[in-house]
């Protein structure tokens, strides 16, 4: 890798001083209004503009003392980009879609109103962009999806902003990503997206990535269910190959898991010896906070989130122990 002044100035603001990257993720719109909306009893519509800027805000008032950078979406969140604590870096969202994307083929779109020029002036320091992405999927969908990630690398090269690229796998054939079969397949899918967009021609600068395995399918660890995908060696065999493939920097998404179960996987990670750089953990942190203030109100969310969010976002940086400097795979 061979980061521009721009970009190298930028990646180290959303680190630490160990060269770790203890990110918060604020950035989910669709899924959120629904989850809100649910907890209230009422209609997505109902769940304003306002009323998710002021939950964003409350989250990242709360989090971002805690966190190297977060990441918000300049749909609802600009506003929190302003509540972050003194010297938290930011990342923004450039992807239309998120968690919520069940289009055919799960193709990615952009933000029509966004470009990586208005995301530097808007004072973010790094871009994402969450593609669906899976091996298994038909060829020409993924050459679309290649096509995809070469026009952004390129624009986020001419702006000297890095670029992290968050790759979320899915069963193309529709079975249920939480289930046995899908905990079965997960590695290899992990594996070979890592391997992918590691290649240059993307000019990605950091992999985002899911944990290669389920913690709740490996025999022996503390949030096991029962149905066994894979013995303890086995989960921690599937974590170092996927680090092998890694030629950028890598960090570990939550995925939307809950924090003992994102917790256990950095256990595992650590104990894999693998070389990633950090987290952007959001769900795992605050998602228990939605039907507090759904029900109860702002003042009740930001009592929660001094308590019991801040109880979260620690527990995750005290498994970053073992997390390696983002300079050491950068080449810097």
């Amino acid at each position: 890798m061979n980061l521009s002044e721009g970009k190298l100035k930028r990646m180290k603001a959303l680190s630490n001083e160990r060269g770790i990257i203890a990110a918060a993720a604020m950035d989910q719109r669709g899924s959120l209004q629904k989850a809100l909306a649910t907890a209230r009893g009422v209609g997505v519509m109902e769940i304003t503009p306002e009323i998710m800027s002021e939950f964003k805000v409350a989250v990242t008032r709360a989090l971002t003392p805690h966190a190297s950078a977060i990441l918000l979406d300049s749909e609802f969140g600009l506003p929190a980009t302003r509540a972050r604590a003194r010297g938290c870096g930011l990342l923004l969202a450039y992807e239309l879609s998120g968690y919520d994307n069940t289009r055919p083929g799960r193709l990615p779109d952009l933000l029509p109103h966004v470009s990586v020029k208005r995301i530097v002036d808007w004072g973010a320091d790094a871009v994402k962009i969450l593609i669906y992405y899976t091996p298994f999927e038909d060829n020409a969908i993924n050459d679309v999806k290649h096509a995809f990630i070469e026009r952004i690398g390129a624009e986020c090269e001419t702006h000297e902003i890095p670029f992290f690229l968050e790759f979320v796998g899915y069963d193309p054939k529709g079975g249920d990503e939480r289930g046995l079969e899908y905990a079965k397949i997960k590695p290899e899918i992990v594996k070979r997206s890592m391997e992918e967009f590691s290649k240059p021609e993307y000019k990605v600068d950091v992999l985002k990535v899911e944990i290669p395995v389920n913690a709740e399918y490996v025999e022996g660890s503390s949030v096991f269910k029962g149905q066994k995908a894979y013995t303890r060696d086995e989960a921690l065999k599937h974590y170092r190959e996927s680090a092998a493939l890694a030629k950028r920097p890598f960090i570990y998404l939550s995925a939307g898991v809950g924090n003992a179960q994102f917790v256990e996987s950095l256990r595992m990670a650590a104990e894999a010896g693998t070389d990633y750089s950090g987290v952007l953990c959001g769900r795992a942190t605050w998602k228990d906070g939605v039907p507090i203030y759904a029900k109860h109100g702002l003042k009740a969310l930001e009592e929660w989130l001094e308590r019991e969010g801040v109880k979260n976002i620690n527990a995750v940086n005290a498994a970053l122990d073992s997390a390696r400097p983002w300079q050491d795979k950068a080449g810097t």
